[in-house]
C-alpha cells in the first residue's frame, strides 16, 4: 500500500490547503477546484487530505456507505435493519479522464434485467465516494456529459441512474476536488460556478522555499513510512482540529451583518446568480468554525470572497481570473455594520476609480517602420490604405523591420462553421458524429461492452428463436448474441488550426486588428464548441508554428494578441507547416477531424512563382479531402479576388470579414466543403 506524503508537510501553499480543510470541516461548501501550473503539489495535497478525514461508521456489508444512525431510506441494498456496523477509513476516489458514464454512476446487468427481471446494479464511483473525497485530476479534460452528471450529483447529494426502464437512486454526499492546468484548456462558465472553492497555485520564487520543497521530497522518496512517522503528531493535530471544527459548525452564528456584506460583495463583483452568495455564507461560517469561534467575522467574509469569487467573474476564457482586494476592502467597510444598515460616506464613490478596467486604451502607433513591400514581386499592385497611399510603399515606412503588435478588435459572435459529414472524434458542439450521446439513429452488434441497449432491435434478433432455445414461459430468452448497441448521432470537438498571414500586406493597423478581432472570436467559438486549436502563422521569409495544436484557447489568444506583423507574405511556406502540424496530429489523434481556417487577403510574393507555389501547396489540401475556410481580409477599393481563387484551390469556401459575423446572415449554418465538393457559387463569383 502506497503511503501518502504528509499534509501538514506540503511546504507553502497556504490557500489550497485552507480550502481543501474547510471543505473537509463543511463538504457543504461544494468541493475545490485547483488551478495552477505542473509540479505544484496540487495532486499531493489532495491525497493527503484522505489520511486526515475523520473515520466512517457504516452498516456492515452496504455497498453505499450508509450511516449506521441514519441510513439512507432509499438504498439499493437496503433496507437495513439495526445491527452490525463497522468502522473504516474515509475513502478518497479518484476519476480517471478517460472514465465511462457507467463506470462513474454504475451500470445495470442488461441480460440478467430483460431474461429475468431483476434489477442488477453494480454501483459506481459515485457510490464508492458516498462520505468520503472524489478526486478529479485534469477535470478541465474530462468528458462534459461527466461533468455534468458529477457536478450534479455533487448538489443534489445523490445519483440517478435511469436505464431502459429501469431506475435506481442512491445516496452521493462527497467532497470534491479537481485539478487541472490552464494551459490544457479551460471549464465551461457554467461547469466553474458549480465548484464551491477556486484556488491558484504556483511554484514559489523564493529559493529557501523551493529547498525545503525538494529537502522533504526526497526525505520522503529515501522513507515513506519513517518520514510519516515524523509529522504523525502535526498530522493528529490537524485531524483533531477538523473533528472540533465539525461539532462546533452548526452553533455558528452567521449575523445579518455579514449576510449584508456578503451580499453586497456579491452584487459589486457582479457575479451571476445566487450560487456565489450562499457559498460564500457556508465558507464564511466554516472558517469561523475552524478558528474556534461562534461568529463569522468580517475578515471570515473576506477570506471567503478571496476563495469562493474569482472564478465566478469570468466571462469568457480570455478573462484572467481575480479578485479586486482594494475593492472588496472598500465594499466591505462599507457594509460594515453589524445589524444595522450603515450610512454611506459622502463624497465616497464605492466603486472607486479601479476597479478593474485597466484604464488603458490602445498603445499609440509607435511610428516603427514594417516590413518590406509586398505586392509587385507577383505582378499585384500594393493595396491602399486609409490615407490614400499604398501600405507598403516607402511613403508608408516600407522596410526590412516589423510593425509592432497590434490590439485585436472587439470579438463578435460568428456564424457556425463545420466539417461536413459524419465523424467520429471526442465528443463537442461542432461537426455531425457518431458519438455516445445524442439521438438515436440505429443499432449495431457491440463492439466490447454493452453500453446503450437499442431495445427494439434487441427483441427483434432474440423473437426468432425463441422455439429453439425452447422458451416455455413468459419471459424473452436472450442470449449475448441477441444484444444490440443504439447508435447515437452527437456533435463532436475538431482540431480548428489557423493559419494567419502576418505580412507587409496585412500590417495597416487597422486592418490587422480587425482581422485579430475576427481570429479571437473565431477562437471563442472554438472554446464553445471544445475544440483543439492551433496557430500557424507566416510572414517575411519563413512561417511557424506559433502555437501547437492544444485543448488551451487562452494560450491561443495570448500568442495571437503579441503577433508582430510585417515582410513579405510567403503563403506556401505557411500552408506547407500547417499541412505537417495535420500530419503529426493525425498520428496522435486519427479520429479528431481538423478544420483549417487560412486568415489571408489571398496575396503571395518572394521566391520564383509563389503565386503558382501556393497553389500547389493547397492542392495538397483538396486532395487529402481536408475541410477549409478563407477569411478573405482584403479590403479596399480595387478588389483582386485572391482569397477566393485560394478557396477554390483548397477545396473550401471563402467569406469576408463582414460575412463571418453571425448576424450578418441570420441563422446560417456553413458546412465548410471538402475536396470532393465544388466551391460554392459566391466562391467562384469572387475567383472570377
Amino acid at each position: 500500500m502506497i503511503t501518502p506524503f504528509p499534509f501538514t508537510a506540503v511546504v507553502g501553499q497556504d490557500d489550497l490547503r485552507l480550502a481543501l480543510l474547510l471543505n473537509a470541516v463543511s463538504p457543504a461548501v461544494g468541493g475545490v477546484l485547483v488551478r495552477g501550473e505542473k509540479g505544484t503539489a496540487k495532486s499531493t495535497a489532495v491525497r493527503a487530505l484522505s489520511a486526515l478525514m475523520p473515520a466512517l461508521d457504516v452498516v456492515s456489508g452496504c455497498r453505499f456507505s450508509c450511516a449506521p444512525a441514519a441510513p439512507d431510506p432509499g438504498c439499493p441494498d437496503g433496507p437495513h435493519e439495526p445491527g452490525a456496523s463497522e468502522t473504516r477509513p474515509a475513502r478518497m476516489v479518484e476519476l480517471p479522464v478517460g472514465a465511462s458514464e457507467d463506470r462513474l454512476v454504475g451500470a445495470l446487468d442488461i441480460e440478467r434485467a430483460l431474461a429475468e427481471g431483476v434489477k442488477a446494479f453494480e454501483p459506481g464511483l459515485l457510490a464508492d465516494a458516498h462520505r468520503g473525497i472524489l478526486y478529479v485530476d485534469e477535470v478541465n479534460l474530462l468528458h462534459d456529459h461527466l461533468v455534468d452528471l458529477l457536478l450534479d450529483a455533487a448538489a443534489m447529494g445523490a445519483s440517478y441512474v435511469e436505464r431502459e426502464g429501469v431506475s435506481v437512486r442512491h445516496a452521493a454526499r462527497f467532497l470534491l476536488v479537481g485539478t487541472m492546468n490552464p494551459e490544457e484548456g479551460e471549464l465551461r462558465p457554467q461547469l466553474l460556478d458549480r465548484f464551491g472553492l477556486t484556488v491558484e497555485v504556483a511554484a514559489s520564487r523564493e529559493p529557501d522555499q523551493r529547498v525545503e520543497v525538494v529537502r522533504r521530497r526526497l526525505a520522503y522518496d529515501d522513507d515513506p513510512a519513517g518520514f510519516t512517522v515524523r509529522w504523525a503528531d502535526e498530522e493528529a493535530a490537524v485531524r483533531k482540529r477538523i473533528t472540533a471544527a465539525r461539532e462546533l459548525l452548526p452553533s455558528v452564528r452567521l449575523g445579518d451583518g455579514a449576510l449584508r456584506q456578503i451580499a453586497a460583495t456579491c452584487a459589486a463583483f457582479e457575479v451571476d446568480g445566487m450560487r456565489a452568495d450562499i457559498v460564500m455564507a457556508r465558507t464564511a461560517t466554516a472558517l469561523a468554525a475552524w478558528a474556534g469561534r461562534t461568529d463569522v467575522l468580517a475578515e471570515d467574509v473576506r477570506q471567503a470572497a478571496l476563495l469562493a469569487l474569482p472564478h465566478r467573474r469570468r466571462r469568457n476564457p480570455f478573462d484572467a481570473p481575480g479578485l479586486d482586494e482594494d475593492r472588496l476592502d472598500r465594499t466591505l467597510e462599507e457594509f460594515a455594520g453589524d445589524d444595522e444598515d450603515p450610512e454611506p460616506d459622502p463624497g465616497t464613490d464605492p466603486d472607486g476609480p479601479g476597479d478593474g478596467g485597466g484604464g488603458g486604451g490602445p498603445a499609440p502607433d509607435s511610428g516603427v517602420p514594417d516590413g518590406g513591400s509586398d505586392g509587385d514581386a507577383a505582378g499585384v499592385p500594393p493595396e491602399a490604405g486609409e490615407s490614400g497611399r499604398p501600405e507598403d510603399s516607402p511613403a508608408a515606412g516600407a522596410g526590412s523591420g516589423e510593425r509592432s503588435a497590434v490590439r485585436a478588435a472587439e470579438p463578435f459572435r460568428t456564424k457556425v462553421l463545420s466539417v461536413p459529414g459524419i465523424g467520429e472524434g471526442a465528443a463537442g458542439r461542432r461537426s455531425r458524429a457518431r458519438t455516445e450521446h445524442g439521438r438515436t439513429t440505429g443499432a449495431r452488434r457491440p463492439r466490447g461492452a454493452l453500453t446503450k441497449l437499442h431495445l427494439a432491435a434487441t427483441v427483434l434478433a432474440a423473437a426468432p428463436h425463441q422455439r429453439a432455445r425452447g422458451r416455455s414461459g413468459r419471459g424473452l430468452v436472450v442470449r449475448r448474441d441477441d444484444l444490440r448497441q443504439a447508435t447515437r448521432e452527437g456533435r463532436e470537438g475538431n482540431l480548428v488550426l489557423f493559419v494567419v498571414d502576418a505580412s507587409g500586406s496585412m500590417a495597416a493597423r487597422q486592418r490587422m486588428s480587425a482581422v485579430k478581432g475576427a481570429v479571437l472570436s473565431l477562437l471563442l467559438d472554438a472554446y464553445q464548441r471544445r475544440d483543439k486549436v492551433g496557430l500557424v502563422t507566416f510572414r517575411g521569409a519563413a512561417a511557424e508554428v506559433a502555437l501547437p495544436p492544444t485543448s488551451s484557447v487562452d494560450a491561443a489568444a495570448v500568442r495571437l494578441e503579441s503577433l508582430p506583423t510585417g515582410g513579405r507574405t510567403p503563403l506556401a511556406a505557411g500552408l506547407l507547416r500547417a499541412h505537417d502540424v495535420l500530419r503529426v496530429e493525425r498520428l496522435r489523434d486519427p479520429a479528431r477531424r481538423a478544420l483549417v481556417v487560412v486568415v489571408t487577403d489571398g496575396r503571395a510574393t518572394g521566391g520564383p512563382d509563389p503565386v503558382a507555389l501556393a497553389g500547389r501547396a493547397a492542392r495538397l489540401f483538396s486532395a487529402e479531402g481536408v475541410a477549409s475556410v478563407v477569411v478573405d481580409c482584403e479590403s479596399g477599393p480595387v478588389r483582386l479576388g485572391l482569397a477566393g481563387r485560394l478557396a477554390g484551390e483548397l477545396g473550401g469556401t471563402a467569406v469576408t470579414l463582414d460575412e463571418l459575423r453571425a448576424e450578418s446572415i441570420a441563422g446560417l449554418v456553413r458546412d465548410v466543403q471538402g475536396a470532393s465538393v465544388a466551391p460554392s457559387a459566391s466562391t467562384s463569383r469572387r475567383a472570377a
